[in-house]
Formats: structure tokens, C-alpha cells, sequence
């Protein structure tokens, strides 16, 4: 299955203890925000639609009514479902801000994204305290949005929950034709599905449409500018948004970057470099710590990960699990993905592989999978991240139904990611049969040309996002500063560099940009 692109590790462990702490004070709940200070940024001429845009007038000009919600305040952006058409149907996106913390300097709105595609926007700002700075928090109102088809904005749904468990525990990597047919069979569904159970919004969920709602949710907000902060695939859809409308382009961040022009095959094979990377810095690490369970080199750690997944394609070990009797090798593949996007994870997944190889007990690798799949150990998925992914990929960036093609990637990816290679080079085969025809712009170059400057951050062992992504995209656009962080796992502000996050507070609270070719 393909890897999603999420900033999302230390913001499930950030939310747990934002939820402990409702009940007792919550900042930012009920009554409006005060006037902003900065006159400049906020006016009457926010609701004013771009050129050509002027039959979207209606969606420009709403104003969005704050209710509380727990944490922080919610509201609902009314959006076309299509804006070939207009004046049709329309469709709900939820929203949720949490408040400026010091009031009288106050900015503005940084509207913030943690990727995916499917990564949920409401939650990612209800952890606001986490995912920016004490300055940054104090002096925007952070703002979160579920894209459209996502978890509270009409949500894609593909599969049951039991179907879900069968997709993702299904063998991704097909080495004969049995298990290719099988393959085959699993993707056809899964794409079918999702035609079946979400109806006409499958065809209007590509990243052009989410970023054609950013720009109303910009003018909803009241800001002539829009502040953002995208991380993983929120990249693209910053990118893109920046693309459309340049002009628009307030304080922006893109951290962890996806190129919008990179092919469904370019993605794969970008992703099983950058994880065949990020797995053996934590196979360095667990052989440094001693006692490693899978080998005491590097390379040995390595084929013994690729032994051990081979195995448990025909023997599966038993684990504790409220539905499902043993670990796969997909769900074991997934598992030690999700350790690859946190190095705070890697000493969970040592102590899982060693459950595995020493005590035959897959129960701590399948936690680590659900995590990733946003599936409880009860069997319950409380989100349709990895639904949506597939949504939102397959008409950005389709891909062939031809399993020679696949085969031939699995063979070209083994040289430079033996461990990955196979895993990622059959993980677009669903978009081949997309029962929607291609709505997004395709792979395309943005220069944005004429936004204010871009920030770009990368992160130099990214699993998900590769550092070469990143340097990628600032060369592309026109007018960029790229800042690098010499780090481990996915993403890089607010993930432990002091040197990354003061340049990128600094650019949000006083409009400094960074030099270009910042190194951290």
C-alpha cells in the first residue's frame, strides 16, 4: 500500500494530552477573537474573489459563525462540490481555531496541515501548542481544516472495517502469479468500493479542489494574505494553493516536501530510497544499543528485516489482537514504517522485532500498525486516513493497470531499496483501476511566480518525504528559501532542532526569512 505523507508521530502523544486537559482549562474557547491589530492584513477586501473566480462569489463572501467545541472553536466553510459548477451542489469542510494566546498582538489566522492526503486539520490544531512556537501560538490563531473527504468533511469510505483489516494485512510484495492475481483482485475492489460507498464526491476530491477551498477558508478568515504552515503532503497542498493563487501568498512553510511534479512511479521509488535510508540509520542505532535482535551489522540487521518479512508472508506470527489472529507481513511492514517517521519510536520497534523473533508474539509490531493505520486494537478505525490517501492520489496522479509495469518496478527498486523496493513498487496499483476519471492538473511544475517568499524545509533521513524532494521544490519556485535540518525521521519543525525553529518563528511572528541554505 502506499505510505502516507503525515507529520503525524509526536502529534498523537500531543493530543492525548491536549484531551486529559479539556476538563480543566482550554485556551481559546468560546467568544470571538479581538480585532486584529494589523489592519493591513485583515479587511472587507478578503471576501473580494480573485479574477476569474467571480461566480464563486457567494462562497467569498460568507463569514464563518465560531461555535465552542471542547478545544477551541469550531465552524463549517460551505464550498462548491464542483467548481465547474457552482451554482450545484455544495458541500460542508470543518473547521476548528484555537485563539491567540496573547490577544492584544494578535496577527492573524496561520492555517495549518499535516499532510497525508487524509490527515485530519481539525486535530492537527487542537494540538497547537505542539506544532509551533510559544511566540508563534501567542500571536495567530491556529486554524485546522479536514480537507474535503476527510474524516468530519464528508468523508471517502471504501471499505468496512473488516475490509480494511484485509486490505492492509494483504501480501505487498506478489512474487508469483497467485499472489498477483490475489493483488489484483484486492486493488480492484478497494478502488470499486470507494466508488460504491462515497458516490459523486470521489471525483472531486484531488488537491486542486482542497486548495480552491483553502483560498475561501483564506477569505472566510477575514485575511487578505494566507498564513500557512504545510507539513508532508500538506506541502503539495500548499505548493499547489501557491500556484493558484500567488498573490494570495502570506507567511508560508513547507516542511517535508512533496513536488507536484513528480510521477506516481517518481513518489514510490522517492519513498523506498528515503525509507531504505531511514531504516538503516535505526538498524545503526539498534546495533550501537547492542543485543539487536535481527543482527550485529547494519547489513545484517537489514537482510535479517528482509528475511523476517519474508517469513511472515507464509507464517504469519500469532499476536493478541480483538479481530485478527496473527501478523502479516503487510501489517508487519506498516508497523515498522510508522517507527521510521519518529526516531523516539525506535526503541519500541527493537523491543517489537525482538517479540517476534525471540518469543514468536507479534502483538507489539501490530500496535505500532495500528498506530499508523489509525486502527484501535479493538479493530476500530477512527479515521479514514489511508482511505482518502488513495482518494486525493489517484486523481492528482494516476497510474497503470499493467502488472508487467510492476513487476519491472519491484526489480528496478530492489537495487537502491532492497528492503522497500518491492513494498513500494506495487503501492499505486489501485489508481490503475480508478473508477474516476483523472480531475487534478497531474504531475505539473509551480513556480508560483509573484507570492511572497516560500520557506522550504527538509529534513536530511526523511522516510516519507526524501531531502532531495525539498531542494527539489526550491529550486522550482521562484521565490523560495530552503532551510535543512541534519535529522532523523519525518519533518522537521517542532521536532527537536532549536536552529530550525527559532528561523521559522521568527518568519511567522516578525516576517524575517531565513537565509537561503540554512543549515541546522
Amino acid at each position: 500500500m502506499t505510505l502516507r505523507r503525515r507529520a503525524t508521530a509526536p502529534v498523537a502523544v500531543a493530543l492525548a494530552a491536549v484531551t486529559a486537559l479539556s476538563a480543566c482549562s482550554v485556551v481559546g474557547e468560546g467568544g470571538e477573537p479581538p480585532a486584529n491589530p494589523e489592519a493591513s492584513r485583515t479587511s472587507a477586501a478578503a471576501h473580494t474573489p480573485p479574477p476569474g473566480a467571480e461566480p464563486l462569489a457567494r462562497f467569498y463572501s460568507q463569514s464563518l459563525e465560531w461555535k465552542g467545541c471542547g478545544i477551541g472553536q469550531c465552524a463549517s466553510l460551505t464550498v462548491p462540490l464542483s467548481y465547474a459548477d457552482p451554482g450545484g451542489q455544495t458541500i460542508r469542510i470543518a473547521v476548528l481555531r484555537m485563539a491567540a494566546t496573547r490577544k492584544d498582538s494578535r496577527i492573524g489566522s496561520l492555517v495549518v496541515n499535516p499532510g497525508g492526503p487524509g490527515g485530519s486539520g481539525v486535530d492537527y490544531a487542537r494540538a497547537a501548542d505542539f506544532i509551533v512556537g510559544k511566540a508563534v501560538r501567542q500571536r495567530f490563531d491556529i486554524v485546522g481544516f479536514d480537507p474535503r473527504g476527510v474524516q468530519r468533511s464528508d468523508p471517502v469510505d471504501c471499505l468496512d472495517d473488516r475490509g480494511m483489516d484485509a486490505f492492509l494485512g494483504e501480501d505487498p510484495t506478489p512474487d508469483d502469479s497467485a499472489e498477483e492475481s490475489a493483488f489484483v483482485t484486492n486493488a480492484k475492489q478497494f478502488a470499486q468500493g470507494c466508488l460504491e460507498k462515497t458516490g459523486a464526491l470521489l471525483g472531486h476530491v484531488s488537491t486542486q479542489d482542497a486548495a480552491r477551498d483553502l483560498d475561501i477558508l483564506r477569505a472566510a478568515l477575514g485575511e487578505q494574505k494566507l498564513d500557512y504552515l504545510g507539513k508532508s503532503y500538506g506541502t503539495f497542498l500548499g505548493s499547489t494553493y501557491a500556484g493558484l493563487f500567488p498573490k494570495q501568498v502570506g507567511r508560508f512553510v513547507l516542511d517535508g516536501v512533496l513536488p507536484p511534479d513528480l510521477t506516481a512511479a517518481e513518489v514510490g521509488q522517492g519513498q523506498a530510497e528515503g525509507f531504505e535510508r531511514a531504516t538503516r540509520a535505526w538498524a545503526a542505532s539498534c546495533v550501537e544499543q547492542g543485543d539487536c535482535p535481527l543482527g550485529d551489522s547494519v547489513d545484517a540487521v537489514m537482510a535479517g528485516m528482509r528475511s523476517l518479512l519474508k517469513s511472515l508472508d507464509s507464517q504469519p506470527v500469532p499476536m493478541s489482537d480483538a479481530r485478527l489472529s496473527s501478523l502479516s507481513e503487510g501489517w508487519a511492514s506498516n508497523g515498522i514504517a510508522e517507527a521510521m517517521y519518529e526516531q523516539s519510536f525506535w526503541p519500541k520497534l527493537t523491543k517489537a522485532l525482538g517479540d517476534v523473533v525471540r518469543r514468536h508474539d507479534g502483538t507489539a509490531l501490530m500496535a505500532l500498525a495500528d498506530q499508523y493505520a489509525e486502527r484501535t486494537s479493538t479493530g476500530r478505525y477512527t479515521g479514514n486516513l489511508l482511505e482518502a490517501l488513495y482518494a486525493v492520489n489517484c486523481l492528482d496522479n494516476p497510474d497503470t493497470s499493467d502488472v508487467a509495469t510492476y513487476e519491472q518496478r519491484a526489480r528496478d527498486w530492489s537495487r537502491s531499496a532492497p528492503t522497500w523496493g518491492p513494498f513500494l513498487a506495487w503501492s499505486s496499483l489501485p489508481c490503475g483501476y480508478w473508477p474516476v476519471k483523472e480531475k487534478g492538473a497531474g504531475p505539473h511544475t509551480i513556480t508560483a511566480a509573484g507570492s511572497g517568499p516560500i520557506v522550504v524545509v527538509g529534513t536530511t533521513r526523511d522516510p516519507a518525504t526524501p531531502y532531495e524532494w525539498s531542494v527539489r521544490l526550491a529550486k522550482e519556485l521562484a521565490n523560495s528559501s530552503l532551510v535543512t535540518w541534519d535529522g532523523d525521521g519525518h519533518t522537521a519543525y517542532m521536532r527537536g532542532s532549536r536552529c530550525v525553529d527559532n528561523a521559522i518563528d521568527a518568519y511567522y511572528v516578525k516576517g524575517t526569512v531565513p537565509k537561503d541554505g540554512l543549515h541546522c
